[in-house]
C-alpha cells in the first residue's frame, strides 16, 4: 500500500525484536558478536557483507535513521556521520582527488567555505565560486578537471535559491557530480533528487533534530556513490553515534508537522515586518519580494523556518537589537523548537573577508532568525520591542 511521506516518517522502522516493542529500540553497543569463528572471518572478508561488525561501520539504530532519510528524499541509500560538517567533508574527500576542481556557490556555510579555501588546496584540489543569483555564470567555470558542483538552497544565511533543474542539466551535460545541501529545507519541504541532484546532504543537528539536542549528519543518493562514501566513513571514523541516531529517528516522526508550523509562523513574521521603519528589507523564500520567489514555489512545499532582515543601523544596531531580546535565544544554532536570532557577520561567517561577506550578501546589519514553535504573536512581540531599542 502506497504511503505519503508524512506516514513513512512515522511508520518506517526496523523489524520488531522478540520483545515486541512499539517504539523503535536503541542499540547502544560498540560491537556485535558471531555464532562461529567462520562467521566472524566472513564478516571481515567482505566489505559489502550485510552484517554488523562494529558501530563505526554500521549499527541497526543508525541504519534506521539512514533508511528513513533516504526514503523521504527519494534516494536509494545513505550514510550517516557525526555532524553535518563531517557529511560535507566526507563527500569532498570521497569524490575529489589531487588535480580535481570543484565549483561551489559562494553562499555557503562558513565552515564549508573554510574547507574549500583552506584545506582542499592542501590536497591539490582547486575551487571556484559562483553567485547564486547569476546561475548563467556557472558553465563558464566548468573545466575538464571539474568533478563536483556544490550548492545550498536555500543558502545560509542569505536565503538565496537556485533552480535545481537548471543546474542539474548543466552537471549532466558536463558529467559533473551535483551535490545539494538540503539542510534549511529538509526532506519535508524539498527533495533535490527529484530535480536532478546526485547526492543530498544534511546537518541533521538542525531541523531534523528540531530541538537543539544532538549533532548528526547524513548523505543520501545512489547505491554506487553511497558505497564509496560508506568506505570512507568506515575507515576514517566520522560515524554517527547510535544514541544520536535514535534521537534523530524519533525526531523524524514530527518533522512534517514541525516544518509546517515553522514555515507558517515565519511567513507571518516576514509579512509583519516587511515594511518596518528600522529595517532596509526582509527576506523569506515565500515572500513575493524574494528574488527567486517563483523558483522557491516550484521546488519547495513551503518557505522553511528561516528568515533574514537588515537593520538600518548596521553593526551597532545589530548588537543593540540582540542584547534587547527578552525571549528569543542568542545562539549560533538554528532549526530549534525555540526561536533563535543570530548575527552572521560576527559569528558563523566571521572568518570571511569583507569582500567575501559582501559577495554572499552578509552585511553588518544582517540578522538571521530561525523561527521556532512558540506562539507567533509572542515571537513578533519580542522582535518588535527589540527593534524599538535598536
Amino acid at each position: 500500500m502506497a504511503q505519503h511521506n508524512q506516514t513513512k516518517a512515522i511508520r518506517s522502522q526496523m523489524k520488531r525484536t522478540e520483545q515486541k516493542e512499539h517504539s523503535t529500540p536503541l542499540f547502544l553497543t560498540s560491537s556485535f558478536v558471531y555464532d562461529s569463528a567462520e562467521d566472524m572471518a566472513a564478516a571481515f572478508a567482505d566489505d559489502s557483507l550485510d552484517v554488523n561488525i562494529y558501530s563505526r561501520f554500521s549499527n541497526p539504530t543508525v541504519d534506521e535513521f539512514i533508511n528513513k532519510i533516504a526514503e523521504l528524499e527519494g534516494a536509494e541509500d545513505g550514510i550517516a556521520t557525526g555532524t553535518g560538517m563531517a557529511a560535507v567533508f566526507s563527500t569532498f574527500m570521497t569524490f575529489l582527488s589531487q588535480g580535481d576542481h570543484i565549483i561551489s556557490a559562494s553562499a555557503v556555510f562558513g565552515s564549508t567555505h573554510t574547507i574549500l579555501t583552506k584545506y582542499l588546496p592542501k590536497w591539490g584540489i582547486e575551487s571556484s565560486y559562483f553567485n547564486m543569483n547569476e546561475p548563467e555564470s556557472i558553465e563558464a567555470l566548468i573545466r575538464p578537471a571539474t568533478k563536483m558542483l556544490y550548492v545550498e538552497t536555500p543558502s545560509n544565511p542569505g536565503l538565496d535559491i537556485i533552480d535545481l533543474e537548471y543546474v542539474s542539466a548543466l552537471c549532466k551535460k558536463h558529467n559533473v557530480l551535483f551535490v545539494v545541501d538540503n539542510c534549511f529545507a529538509t526532506p519535508a519541504v524539498q527533495q533535490p533528487i527529484q530535480f536532478g541532484a546526485d547526492l543530498v546532504l544534511h546537518s541533521a543537528t538542525k531541523f531534523i533534530d528540531g530541538q537543539g539536542r544532538v549533532l548528526g549528519g547524513v548523505v543520501v543518493g545512489p547505491k554506487d556513490l553511497i558505497n564509496q562514501l560508506y568506505l570512507f566513513v568506515r575507515n576514517t571514523g566520522p560515524s554517527l553515534s547510535p544514541f544520536n541516531a535514535w534521537v534523530l529517528t524519533k525526531s523524524l516522526e514530527t518533522l512534517f508537522i514541525r516544518m509546517d508550523r515553522h514555515a507558517d509562523s515565519a511567513l507571518k513574521i516576514a509579512k509583519h515586518f516587511q515594511h518596518h521603519p528600522k529595517l532596509n528589507w526582509v527576506k523569506y523564500p515565500f515572500l513575493e519580494t524574494h528574488p527567486q520567489y517563483e523558483i522557491a514555489k516550484k521546488q519547495m512545499s513551503n518557505g522553511g523556518g528561516i528568515l533574514t532582515f537588515e537593520l538600518k543601523g548596521g553593526l551597532d544596531a545589530g548588537r543593540t537589537f540582540l542584547n534587547s531580546l527578552q525571549m528569543l535565544s542568542m545562539t549560533n544554532n538554528l532549526g530549534d523548537s525555540r526561536t533563535i536570532a543570530s548575527h552572521p557577520a560576527s559569528t558563523t561567517h566571521s572568518k570571511l573577508t569583507v569582500s567575501e561577506k559582501q559577495a554572499v550578501g552578509i552585511t553588518d546589519g544582517l540578522v538571521r532568525v530561525s523561527v521556532g514553535l512558540e506562539h507567533v504573536d509572542d515571537i513578533i512581540a519580542d522582535l518588535e520591542q527589540a527593534l524599538a531599542k535598536a
